[in-house]
């Protein structure tokens, strides 16, 4: 008795350590697969919450379900099942849950004469109508056909009506890929020859080629079908290979099915596509984009009506998905039902106490397109009440007033009212200047510039002096111009944003002046050399930075201000991060995941290698920074190791 006492309680103490795993990691597979297989051996009532708890985290797992059900198969809890089953099959179109639902049905009316033999039938086409195109449904069809050759027929005419049944099951049989396709060809064969000779010869030549196209896309489908794995649980996605790897096999199922490889009517055709969208929803539950691919493909096959009830499916699913939520109101507004668009747009803002700036955005530009100027102006007015209410608000309204009421003064009025509260963001700042810009208001621009600079810390300044200088370089004269750029010398000396010699001038700043869009006044050798001098110079008296270019990330400032701002570029020089390197000991036994995501790496690597070398030769640079102006990066590197490396392994170069 101790024995057995011990055992019960140390299954107790694994429960409730799985118990606890599973609170803290919700979608802790293992431990949903632990508990679940304790729940097997429990009572129905002890074991009832558990599958409850399990289910409420994964609706779509169907072994979890048919579990569930068979628990109270086990006891023959009719009502309990009838519940059950209403919840999950629609959902989970698996072949294993639905024979369960078969098994129970068979039992509750096999008793009941003609009326009970007229559910099974019905329960039969019901099951056969949701999953009869899975590959794995021909014992399904067999069963089916079995059934109706069981049934009794007192008179001629019942049984012209039963040879007709299943004569119209084997035919709908035979053209369904699967795996039992060609046994049940065979037993049509069988069939029809049975009945009448004469009729069959026919009826086979007829069905002949549908079936020998069920039975070659059948071979094809194979192939896509045995990527999935059918065992696996819906949880959020974590990025993991295995995750990804099931991802892309249901893409590339769906597009195989979206072809219609085997010629069918366009019905029966969106019949089969949207049958493997519901699987692969079992297992990509939490997916966003499986959500939005399968309501776009409805909307795009004429069905708006179906799109929106995926959308709304989608949304229980993941109630957190803003993407989701705009997606669908795009929807309902895109088809002139503005009102349930407008709830949807609601549901974002909540209370609009926590609602995000992006929501406020959002629906101010709903309001502008659906009920006018006054009303995204009313709502602008209430939003920026609100103590969250950011810059990008303002930003977002006063673009609104300049570019689609094509109101500058309300624009301004908005810019002005905003720099009250959020002149301390350089952003904002920017985008009054690009809109004062547009106006070619250069004064109101220079005394934008003059009081965010003096109220900016000088950190937090260096974005904004950038854009100072590349508006003096396109509107000022030279004095201004050269004025501008040495206040901004003297402000960041101050910050360490530039080095000692940051006071002094330096041909980077003639380069600078005069460079336009991607058009330089030196030649790339030259623009390279400048970009390592004045590195060398920042750092000439660092040395404990000195091996930070050999060992360890670094950046480089590529020029100052207006050449960065006048070419977009970057104008960082990126150096490898050796900190980050692991090295190999071949004791480790490292995983497929490990060695396939190694061997992405090395392939890149080598384009890499390709890809600096063709610079290098182009350039005709023997320096030891190659500089791309397109990107705006500049990559240290050794070039006689490119050399080495192109004459003892051409194929990584060339």
């Amino acid at each position: 008795m101790a024995s057995v006492d011990n055992g019960a309680q140390s299954e107790t103490k694994d429960q409730a350590t799985t118990s606890t795993t599973a609170a803290t990691d919700p979608y802790n597979v293992e431990a949903a697969e632990i508990l679940a297989s304790s729940a097997q051996h429990m009572p129905i009532a002890q074991a009832a919450p558990i599958y409850e708890q399990i289910l409420s985290l994964f609706p779509t797992a169907s072994k979890f379900w048919k579990q569930y059900a068979e628990a109270h198969m086990a006891v023959n809890n009719d009502d309990a099942i009838k519940q059950i089953f209403s919840r999950c099959l629609l959902n989970c179109l698996h072949i294993p849950l639905w024979r369960c639902y078969i098994r129970f049905i068979r039992k509750v009316n096999e008793k009941k004469g003609a009326d009970g033999q007229d559910e099974i039938r019905k329960a039969f086409d019901f099951m056969l109508g949701y999953v009869g195109a899975d590959m794995a449904s021909g014992p399904v069809w067999m069963e089916y056909i079995a059934f109706l050759k069981s049934l009794p027929a007192q008179t001629a005419q019942e049984e012209s009506i039963r040879m007709t049944a299943i004569r119209k099951t084997y035919q709908k049989a035979i053209i369904t890929p699967t795996h039992h396709v060609e046994q049940l060809w065979r037993e049509y064969e069988n069939f029809e020859n049975s009945v009448s000779r004469q009729l069959a010869k026919g009826l086979v030549s007829e069905y002949q080629p549908k079936y020998n196209s069920a039975r070659a896309v059948y071979r094809e489908q194979k192939k896509y079908v045995d990527e999935i794995d059918y065992n696996m649980l819906a949880v959020p996605p974590t990025g993991s290979f295995k995750e990804e790897q099931q991802w892309m096999a249901w893409k590339r199922f769906l597009t195989f099915e979206k072809g219609n490889p085997q010629r069918i009517d366009s019905v029966s055709s969106n019949k089969r596509i949207i049958f493997t969208y519901e699987q692969c929803l079992m297992y990509l539950y939490h997916y966003q984009d499986v959500w939005y691919d399968y309501a776009t493909w409805h909307a795009k096959s004429g069905s708006i009506d179906s799109a929106i009830k995926v959308f709304q499916r989608a949304l229980k699913a993941l109630p957190d998905s803003d993407t989701l939520k705009y997606a669908y109101a795009e929807l309902e507004e895109s088809r002139g039902a503005i009102q349930p668009a407008r709830k949807i747009y609601e549901s974002l803002l909540g209370d609009g106490v926590n609602a995000t700036a992006l929501a406020h955005i959002q629906f101010i530009r709903f309001l502008r397109r659906n009920e006018g100027v006054e009303a995204a102006r009313k709502y602008f007015l209430d939003a920026r009440k609100s103590p969250d209410c950011s810059y990008h608000v303002y930003v977002a309204y006063a673009l609104i007033a300049f570019c689609l009421d094509k109101d500058s003064k309300i624009a301004h009025n908005i810019f002005e009212a905003g720099l009250k509260r959020f002149m301390h963001e350089p952003v904002y700042i920017l985008e009054y200047a690009d809109f004062l810009s547009r106006l070619n208001d250069e004064r109101n621009i220079r005394a934008l510039f003059e009081r965010a600079l003096s109220s900016l810390p000088p950190e937090e300044s260096v974005e904004v002096w950038k854009r100072y200088i590349q508006f003096e370089q396109t509107y000022g004269d030279l004095a201004s111009m050269l004025k501008v750029e040495q206040r901004r010398k003297e402000a960041l000396s101050r910050t360490g944003e530039d080095g000692a010699s940051a006071l002094e001038s330096s041909l980077q700043d003639v380069v600078s002046r005069y460079s336009f869009m991607d058009l330089w006044p030196c030649s790339s050798k030259d623009l390279d050399h400048l970009a390592r001098q004045e590195w060398l110079a920042k750092n000439i008296n660092k040395k404990a930075e000195k091996s930070a270019v050999s060992n360890g990330p670094a950046t480089l400032d590529k020029i100052p201000a207006g050449l960065a701002s006048n070419s977009n570029v970057s104008g960082k020089v990126i150096y490898p991060d050796t900190s980050q390197t692991v090295i190999y000991d071949p004791r480790q036994k490292l995983g497929t995941q490990h060695f396939f995501h190694g061997l992405y790496f090395c392939v890149v690597c080598l384009l890499q290698v390709k890809y600096l070398y063709t610079i290098v030769k182009s350039q005709g640079s023997s320096g030891s920074v190659i500089y791309n102006k397109k990107s705006g990066i500049g990559i240290e590197v050794n070039v006689e190791l490119l050399q080495l490396l192109e004459q003892n392994f051409p194929a990584s170069t060339n």
